[in-house]
């Protein structure tokens, strides 16, 4: 069954304030942060090869990567299962990002019958392809299918983000943070935007994408 899907930013507002009833701390965040943003993009190819155009690497370096493969119309998925290793190469991609890159476009899943799939069938879905973790498939059903109750434990970010807020010793780990994301459903995914937020005001510089 397919939950909540966010739409527009009054969706956001209504898990945000629906966060900040329930845990005094996300109020705190809020009030730093304003409010969040929508951050929805279009689902298909192009979300999936921006997101593994973007792994373990800085904003800044992964838009520069894609300006460089637009600039050479290296963009859909034809175009990169047909590119040679040279030309990929020539746009800053590394051998195991083009590597998933032509798998993802070789594979060529069904864009449209994930919006259908339960959120874990999403990432189970996702994950079964190359070079698609989980991290990669809970943003795409995040920001690309606007799953209102997905989360991202294993992002580093949020964790940081969580540890600073809530005064933990360490950062947790992807386990400990999904066990306490737990009583944020049904808006996991806008606990995440508020927490990538407080990241942003709390570490005074860009945060992770």
């Amino acid at each position: 069954m397919v939950g909540r899907i966010i739409e527009t930013e009054a969706c956001v507002a209504e898990g945000a304030a629906w966060l900040a009833t329930r845990e005094p701390r996300f109020a705190e965040a809020l009030a730093l942060t304003g409010p969040l943003p929508l951050r929805r993009r279009a689902d298909g190819f192009a979300a999936l090869r921006d997101a593994i155009v973007s792994q373990q690497i800085s904003v800044a370096a992964a838009d520069a990567i894609g300006a460089r493969m637009a600039a050479a119309g290296l963009t859909g998925a034809p175009a990169i299962a047909a590119a040679g290793d040279d030309a990929l190469r020539g746009c800053g991609l590394s051998r195991q990002k083009i590597r998933y890159l032509r798998g993802v476009a070789e594979a060529g899943p069904d864009y449209a019958a994930l919006r259908a799939l339960p959120d874990a069938a999403v990432v189970a879905e996702l994950t079964a392809l190359p070079g698609i973790g989980p991290w990669t498939a809970e943003i795409y059903a995040m920001f690309s299918l606007g799953r209102a109750d997905v989360f991202a434990p294993g992002d580093v970010a949020l964790q940081e983000s969580v540890r600073l807020l809530f005064g933990l010793p360490a950062r947790p780990t992807p386990g400990a943070l999904a066990a306490m994301a737990a009583p944020w459903s049904p808006w996991r995914g806008v606990a995440a935007r508020l927490l990538w937020a407080y990241y942003r005001v709390a570490k005074q510089r860009e945060g992770i994408r």
